[in-house]
């Protein structure tokens, strides 16, 4: 039986076949077409790392060192191939720091082979199935009226909004993570840094 995390809330679930749910934003705007890696064409750097637009998520995550949380939870869950495939995806991508935030021992429970789906569900909940740049959220953002409201891959939601020209993602919980490092281009996707990890309710 998996064992309880007190005051952890999870969420995100994957098919019985591995992969990761087809799902849209609740607003309904189409994905955006691949970006370069910057604006200016510059390749980004995070955790040290090149982020290098003709790599993956994963193959980019892998060399962040403000990520090694993050992949080490990624590949305890078998997700490396879903996230190493075409997409797109949209990944809010928690930062070491971020993951120190939870209460003591909850990475080391979730890590646990018996707390396999609570992991997955967790991760899950940071993956959209659609390519979302920091353009596309606050464009999404002003549409809806100063929210947006995304599906993740989980089946739950996830609710932007802007504070002044910073992205603000909040879990069902009302938990807040603020976008550090937005629009760092993959080949398969979009990853935006931000610093706290979002729970389901």
């Amino acid at each position: 039986m998996p064992k309880c995390l007190p005051g952890v809330f999870i969420l995100l679930p994957v098919t019985a076949s591995g992969c990761v749910p087809s799902t849209q934003a609740d607003t309904n705007v189409a994905a955006s077409a691949p970006a370069p890696a910057t604006a200016t064409g510059a390749i980004p750097m995070v955790g040290g790392a090149a982020m290098l637009p003709s790599r993956t998520i994963v193959q980019n995550a892998a060399n962040s060192k403000d990520h090694t949380t993050l992949v080490q939870a990624v590949q305890a869950v078998g997700l490396t191939d879903t996230l190493a495939s075409a997409g797109p995806y949209t990944v809010f991508a928690p930062t070491n720091a971020a993951f120190d935030q939870l209460p003591p021992r909850t990475m080391e429970t979730l890590l646990h082979p018996d707390n396999r789906s609570l992991l997955t569900n967790i991760l899950s909940y940071h993956v959209l199935s659609a390519r979302k740049t920091a353009a596309d959220m606050a464009a999404d953002i002003r549409a809806g009226g100063g929210t947006a409201t995304y599906m993740t891959v989980s089946g739950q939601r996830l609710r932007a909004r802007m504070d002044g020209s910073a992205i603000i993602i909040s879990d069902t919980r009302g938990n807040r993570s603020r976008v550090t490092q937005g629009d760092v281009m993959q080949s398969n996707g979009v990853l935006h840094v931000v610093d706290a990890v979002l729970l389901p309710g």
